[in-house]
């Protein structure tokens, strides 16, 4: 395998010369594969990289960040160096000032990171049990204070019985590898998170179109005899989009061709639902879904994931799922701060009215500035620009203005959907929104996105 530049393209040696092309790219004028002209696709995603040796496959893609990197528009990895907090200090990563930013780029939707009546519930019981739990939780992991969070969890997701994993990808990798065999099937909402999809793999999976229950129904009756056992995923709010599951039609429709029903929590808890509880309250269809799953690392401000249905099923997980298995039992700390931030939901003390008030706020002014938000209903505005170039501009103006927003380009959505994503969480002052919305507005019109 050999690495050969140009004097305009570069070029990658395929292992299988006879059966494919080399890999040619332009270069920039800093003597790296042009990022103004490729895409993440180029060098993770692309076929013909199964020709290719793992030496000849990061040399491409470190090329193409080297170039984003000499055109200051590498804005991933911004290190902050006072946690998650509505004005972070960020280190520039061109200059390595640090920067206090706006931060539009949070899942922390109430600000429970630093909520002080949590960190000091942590504070004070965290010591007792230590730094870790030690174990997998069916062996020497199994904590007293592990159970009370799934106690909490189960209740407030109106479910039997419920089991915690150290993150939330753990938790739907590991419940949906755990339910699907070869002669199951998985059926994705075509937005559905990553982690979910991941699942299936080694299995059976079908997709249809984004939150229309119509597609749904003619997967389903596509697939009706074909399949033992079928499993209907969907998030309840989607982490793109902003926008909330179609799930009574979803529910009636999965159900009535056998099929069961997971819904992932993630971005819904402490966002929807008259107190908070999520999607099955915001609908009122506790009890009627049959496997939710979610993370504590959004709304709640923590990290950690969990699984909650019947007990039957929950007993039946506990020796199914691989990342429940064989995961040591979550940090300690992040099993109280979850437990605390839980209860603070519940009992609508953690700002969710103010976090509403700022998220009208920001949906009416960007909408009268002309700018498309697809469909978006929640704290998070997708800035839907479909030019990945126009997409990293804006994401660097926005930063240089000390706003800290996130860039999504191609593959991470359609070509056509690029964007850049900004989520609003519940700290924000009026003021800070006017400034930042006036920002948008400013950079907006100058690359004639509105």
């Amino acid at each position: 395998m050999s690495f050969k530049p140009t004097s305009s393209r570069k070029h990658y040696h395929l292992f299988e010369e006879e059966q494919i092309d080399h890999m040619y790219f332009d270069i920039s004028p800093a003597g790296e594969i042009d990022a103004n002209k490729y895409s993440l696709y180029n060098f993770t995603g692309d076929p013909k990289l199964e020709y290719a040796e793992w030496d000849s496959r990061m040399d491409m893609m470190n090329s193409w960040f080297s170039d984003m990197k000499a055109n200051e528009r590498f804005l991933y990895e911004r290190e902050s160096i006072n946690g998650s907090k509505v004005v972070s200090k960020i280190i520039d990563p061109v200059t390595k000032e640090v920067r206090e930013m706006l931060n539009f780029a949070s899942n922390d939707y109430l600000n429970l990171t630093q909520d002080p009546r949590i960190l000091e519930k942590v504070t004070a019981i965290a010591p007792y049990y230590g730094a870790g739990a030690g174990g997998v939780p069916l062996l020497s992991g199994s904590m007293n204070i592990i159970k009370q969070l799934q106690e909490k969890i189960a209740e407030m997701k109106g479910m039997e019985q419920s089991i915690v994993y150290s993150s939330g990808y753990g938790a739907n990798i590991g419940t949906i590898s755990g339910l699907l065999g070869h002669r199951d099937v998985a059926i994705y909402d075509m937005f559905a998170h990553a982690s979910l999809i991941d699942g299936s793999k080694g299995s059976n999976k079908k997709f249809f179109s984004h939150n229309d229950p119509a597609s749904l129904e003619k997967v389903l009756k596509n697939i009706q005899n074909k399949y033992i056992n079928k499993l209907v995923v969907v998030d309840g709010v989607y982490s793109m989009d902003g926008d909330i599951c179609k799930l009574p039609e979803i529910l009636d429709i999965a159900h009535y061709y056998g099929a069961w029903v997971l819904v992932d929590e993630a971005h819904a808890t402490g966002v929807i639902g008259k107190t908070g509880k999520g999607t099955l309250e915001y609908f009122g269809l506790e009890g009627k879904v049959d496997i939710i799953t979610g993370t504590l690392s959004k709304a709640v401000g923590s990290v950690g994931g969990y699984v909650a249905a019947s007990s039957r099923l929950i007993n039946y997980l506990k020796y199914t799922s691989r990342s429940y298995m064989f995961s040591t039992s979550p940090f300690i700390g992040s099993v109280v701060s979850s437990f605390e931030a839980l209860n603070l939901i519940s009992r609508q003390e953690a700002g969710m009215d103010k976090l509403w008030e700022n998220i009208r706020y920001v949906k009416d002014r960007l909408l009268k500035a002309g700018f498309n938000i697809g469909n978006a209903e929640t704290a998070i505005f997708p800035i839907i620009i479909g030019d990945d170039n126009k997409v990293k501009e804006m994401t660097y103006r926005l930063h240089q203005k000390n706003i800290f927003v996130n860039p999504v380009p191609y593959p991470a959505v359609p070509r056509k959907l690029t964007r850049v994503r900004m989520t609003v969480t519940a700290g924000f002052s009026m003021e800070q929104l006017d400034y930042t919305l006036n920002q948008i507005e400013e950079i907006g019109k100058d690359l004639n996105i509105i």
